[in-house]
């Protein structure tokens, strides 16, 4: 008896993200299919079609005609990619946009706009909360432990990353908020570019981001420069804090029964290891007796952040076969605003108080 489907999506866009989506359905055939890829240069298309033996698409038209895709992902420059949406949308195509869905507060308002009078599901793959440890810990972090969390400091993700993994952690919504925000700069080794190595050890200039968020009754801190994405001497920091309890890093503190606490680590069980012959594989993250994360994809061998581009994948295939969303447009657009209101708290060194936008409603 064979199983389900291959879940099969249209890509347009054929960039350094763009394949990381292409990777995942090459890991997981069984999986996932690419019912074809389209892009704006036929010489790039070309060189992505032969790497990862898609079909090749005319334009978005004839990928959605033709390509017959159950969604379509737009990985392209945030220039262009609310005219790239909006044409889907107009196609009545379900769209899984890459981060973020516009540059400006005008192109969101006017992309949500859109979105909603043609009545069009547009989701955005926004991967960072889906990666196993920060998925486990939100799961440890909401399951009644911490009590009420109450605090969250993020050093893991920039701009509306790390704005999205700090609503996360806290449960905040569409909530406004008080901010504050600092740029310091120091000297640090040049980190490897997106894992190439530099040909000689010098220093560069690393501009380290420190924010804070109040939200009334909870607070996040947001802190990160750039280089931690590649460099070993930068690494991230979680500290997840509630009434009872808290999260630092992989290590769980929380009083169980007064006035003991009980100190746990998330521990993470990998295939392949110590003469393991079951593959390479991450199973997932175990807490004590309970296991709090397991990988959606397994067996497949991906790293952390191709896991939970997958597990965007298969949230919204899920939706648009009548499930629920996993981070909306309008999600992804308050925390890209949030991100710009960051850089205004930067730039002029006050304190910005967001509003209320469009899409909220």
């Amino acid at each position: 008896m064979s199983g389900p489907s291959p879940i099969c999506f249209g890509l347009v866009g054929t960039g350094w993200r763009a394949e990381f989506y292409a990777r995942v359905a090459r890991a997981c055939p069984e999986r996932f299919r690419i019912a074809g890829v389209t892009g704006r240069t036929p010489e790039r298309v070309e060189a992505f079609a032969r790497k990862f033996g898609v079909s090749i698409y005319d334009s978005i038209d004839d990928l959605v005609a033709r390509g017959r895709p159950l969604f379509v992902v737009t990985s392209v420059p945030w220039d262009v990619n609310p005219e790239v949406v909006t044409t889907l949308a107009e196609l009545g195509m379900p769209v899984l946009s890459e981060t973020p869905p516009a540059r400006t507060v005008e192109e969101m308002s006017a992309l949500c706009e859109v979105v909603r009078d043609r009545g069009v599901t547009v989701q955005v793959a926004e991967q960072y909360f889906l990666q196993p440890h920060h998925a486990a810990r939100l799961a440890v972090a909401h399951a009644g432990r911490l009590g009420r969390v109450t605090q969250a400091q993020v050093s893991a993700a920039h701009g509306y990353h790390g704005i999205s993994l700090i609503r996360k952690y806290l449960g905040i919504g569409y909530e406004n908020v008080c901010m504050r925000a600092r740029q310091f700069e120091s000297p640090v080794l040049t980190p490897p570019h997106r894992g190439e190595p530099t040909e000689r050890e010098e220093l560069t200039t690393s501009r380290q981001t420190l924010a804070w968020f109040d939200f009334g009754d909870r607070l996040g801190v947001f802190d990160f420069a750039n280089e931690q994405y590649f460099s070993p001497i930068r690494n991230p920091r979680i500290l997840v804090r509630g009434e009872r309890g808290e999260i630092l890093g992989d290590r769980v503190h929380y009083v169980k029964t007064h006035p003991r606490a009980v100190s746990l680590e998330c521990v993470r069980h990998e295939a392949g290891q110590h003469g393991n012959l079951e593959g390479q594989y991450l199973k997932g993250i175990q807490l004590g007796e309970d296991w709090v994360y397991e990988n959606p994809v397994a067996p497949a061998r991906l790293a952390d952040d191709e896991i939970a581009i997958a597990d965007c994948l298969l949230r919204m295939a899920s939706h648009v076969r009548g499930g629920p969303m996993f981070y909306p447009l309008a999600e992804a657009c308050q925390d890209r605003y949030l991100d710009i209101l960051l850089g205004q708290a930067v730039e002029t060194g006050e304190t910005i108080k967001s509003e209320t936008q469009p899409w909220v409603d």
